[in-house]
């Protein structure tokens, strides 16, 4: 497993930022990790980087690593949203300091990285771009070699061309290095180009985590007569309901489309009206089942 935790919560004060999260993140995958602001994304990177202890439960990486134990930071990298690039260095005094805070690392790697994306290493790190700083962070994440690379909303503060130009270089290392990926973001577009694998968290806990195709095939949305609808929905776990005076909407979670009611018409739904779902409804979480969730706007509104 990437990450693995069980119990895991961390409390601020009275407030938990996070709470009984207990997920199992397979490794070999590029993991997309959604949720609104204040969902919990970031407590959990780290948690699993080992950047706080946690206040309940547990976190391993890679099998079966502590989080921050000295084998867990050999083999993860970690790139926050705020990248921490001394921005009165160069680039290569960035590489230098990087070689000297880790263990393993690959110099040649880094300056051809670099010197593929033009970036120079004389030129100070405030005097680049927004895009060009994520790359060196980038580039400082790689040389280490991981074997696991988390990564904090990475894109938040890029212009789209910044944002296509990172995500190709990131894929283009998972290609040559097979690294697993854990990164967070809230623009659901760019997961569903990148990521065969979702976590959907809110309110500090797991609404729903798979591969994406499987979370896809499972999900769909029932259309049929609203007088049948508390009939249908005791046959299927309902992610959401939404009732016309005629006519209801269901997203169902169900392993065999094929038992659709007579009468109700089965349709596919996109990985963004998915995820918005789960994180609009929190009590709709499908860990370990999801529980009928009513609309009550679209009710009222036909009422």
């Amino acid at each position: 497993m990437a990450i693995e935790t069980a119990g895991l919560g961390k409390r601020y004060g009275r407030s938990w930022a996070l709470r009984d999260c207990s997920l199992a993140i397979p490794a070999g995958y590029v993991v997309g990790l959604v949720g609104p602001n204040g969902a919990g994304k970031t407590t959990l990177l780290n948690l699993a980087v080992g950047l706080a202890p946690p206040t309940t439960g547990e976190v391993r990486v890679l099998g079966a690593l502590p989080a921050g134990s000295a084998a867990a930071l050999d083999a993860v990298a970690f790139v926050a949203q705020d990248a921490a690039l001394y921005r009165g260095m160069s680039v290569a005094d960035m590489l230098r300091v990087g070689r000297s805070l880790n263990r393993r690392w690959d110099t040649e790697r880094a300056h051809g990285r670099l010197a593929e994306l033009g970036i120079p290493l004389r030129k100070k790190v405030g005097e680049l771009s927004g895009g060009q700083r994520s790359q060196v962070a980038l580039t400082l994440a790689l040389a280490k070699r991981p074997q696991l690379l988390i990564l904090d909303e990475p894109l938040a503060a890029l212009d789209p061309l910044a944002r296509h130009d990172f995500m190709a270089a990131l894929m283009a290392a998972v290609s040559e290095d097979g690294v697993s990926v854990v990164f967070s973001s809230h623009v659901v577009a760019e997961l569903e180009r990148v990521c065969d694998y979702l976590v959907v968290i809110q309110g500090g806990q797991v609404q729903v985590a798979g591969e994406v195709e499987a979370l896809a095939a499972e999900h769909h949305v029932l259309t049929g007569p609203a007088e049948q609808a508390d009939a249908v929905a005791e046959r299927f776990p309902v992610v959401r309901d939404r009732r016309a005076s005629a006519q209801a909407h269901l997203l169902v979670r169900t392993a065999d489309p094929s038992a659709t009611p007579p009468g109700w018409q089965l349709h596919p739904v996109a990985l963004e009206e998915l995820v918005l779902t789960y994180m609009r409804e929190p009590s709709a979480s499908a860990l370990p089942g999801p529980r009928p969730v009513r609309d009550e706007h679209a009710k009222a509104a036909t009422s």
